[in-house]
């Protein structure tokens, strides 16, 4: 014959069964005696957003309670529990558990409140509720984004002191699970565990505090594609007006002007999106060295362009007194050998060098010819010995490629190059 059991029986009403109104539900179970045990399990369901700029982290989860209320028990022959929701528990008591440092947090109320009650005939009591919390994350942000965090969600009693209530994770580290789907778009979570211990007020005593840790490593590829491999480029960029004629002044200077201020958009565009922190961070190095690269970039052209100018000036000036060294001279027709060669930038120094037999002739065609356009005129056959061993006066060969900027081309990628080795070895 089958067993009557009073729990599933509708006539018997809740209040009755469980001695709701037989008992002071403000009291904690056990008043006077021993602190009661609180068993706290957690189901992760999702790991919603991780915010560097606010410092937090929001959360979602399943928050289980565990403890025995002698009070709340009753008979039940075939030893089967009672489901209630959210509307029992205002009349029962129930720990005080809060979230430590959060922010804010709210239990879930679609379509009802999603909270859950279960008691057993010999007064034990699950209490289960979903929750959403947003609490602190201090973040060290010294190695972003090459950077690992360390987040803690933090559980413990308002009221109860470790006097009255033992707060303890029920199943050890398998007391904390999470949902196999849970992933982040710019973190890869490599691990959750828990831990737990005691916490100090000077004004209220000891609480038993439980911790949920869970490390997070930050995906590189994003920062990659949007930061690293732009700032890399605008370098090399500012690299060109190396290559370019130094005469060009148009060119090169847009050039560098352009290379500055797209460095200068892209570290701005990457502090907006990050707290204002009092200390350096891994980006910031290297953004701002790039910047430096860029930047002598431009200051390079400037000393080239000066240098330029200068001795342009001392040519012109040398062109003048070898002009009136030759008007006071008696007579140059009579020099053998006299001839003109037309030299452009193209020739080299070698090539200038071996020219011999030749004399500086001013004419009036030198006014006609070309700044691009040297002449060249050598006349060391019928010089004194002590003149030939010295480089003639009142000439010189400028070529369009200056030394500063072949010296740049390679000075300039060596050592970007490695700073990239330094850097990449060190944080990675």
């Amino acid at each position: 014959s089958k067993v009557f059991d009073g729990t599933k029986s509708s006539k018997v009403k809740s209040n009755h069964l469980l001695s709701i109104d037989e008992h002071d539900f403000t009291l904690r179970p056990a008043f006077a005696g021993p602190a009661v045990p609180v068993g706290v399990d957690v189901h992760v369901e999702s790991l919603d957003s991780i915010s560097e700029v606010d410092m937090d982290f929001t959360m979602t989860l399943y928050l289980r309670h565990y403890w025995r209320d002698e009070r709340l028990s009753f008979p039940s022959s075939t030893n089967k529990s009672m489901t209630f929701d959210g509307r029992l528990v205002k009349k029962i008591w129930a720990p005080d558990v809060f979230f430590v440092h959060s922010k804010r947090s709210f239990i879930h109320d679609t379509t009802t409140d999603n909270v859950m009650l279960r008691v057993y005939p010999d007064g034990h009591v699950l209490y289960s509720l979903r929750v959403t919390v947003t609490a602190a994350c201090n973040m060290d942000l010294s190695r972003f984004p090459l950077d690992s965090q360390t987040c803690t969600l933090e559980l413990e009693s308002y009221a109860y002191t470790e006097e009255d209530l033992m707060l303890y994770w029920k199943s050890g580290d398998e007391s904390l699970s999470t949902d196999e789907r849970i992933s982040l778009s710019q973190f890869l979570i490599q691990k959750f565990h828990t831990t737990s211990r005691l916490a100090f007020y000077s004004s209220t005593g000891w609480y038993n505090r439980l911790y949920i840790n869970f490390t997070l490593r930050r995906h590189i590829f994003f920062f990659l594609l949007q930061t690293y491999f732009p700032a890399t480029l605008m370098v090399m960029l500012s690299w060109v007006s190396f290559w370019i004629d130094r005469r060009a002044v148009p060119a090169r200077v847009s050039l560098g002007i352009t290379t500055v201020l797209t460095m200068s958009t892209i570290i701005t565009g990457v502090n907006a999106s990050m707290p204002r922190v009092s200390y350096i961070k891994a980006v910031d190095i290297y953004l701002w060295t790039s910047f430096v690269f860029v930047f002598l970039s431009v200051l390079e052209y400037a000393a080239v362009n000066y240098l330029t100018t200068v001795w342009d000036g001392r040519e012109r000036q040398l062109r003048e007194q070898a002009k009136e060294q030759s008007q006071s001279t008696p007579c140059s027709c009579s020099l053998p050998h006299i001839r003109t060669m037309m030299l452009d930038g193209s020739y080299s120094e070698a090539d200038t060098n071996s020219l011999a037999g030749y004399t500086r002739a001013v004419g009036p065609e030198d006014s006609s010819q070309k700044q691009e356009q040297m002449v060249v005129h050598l006349a060391l056959d019928h010089l004194p010995p002590e003149e030939t061993n010295r480089p003639p006066k009142g000439f010189r060969i400028i070529q369009n490629t200056h030394t500063i900027d072949t010296y740049s081309r390679m000075i300039f990628p060596a050592a970007y190059i490695l700073f990239n080795l330094i850097y990449w070895c060190a944080y990675c």
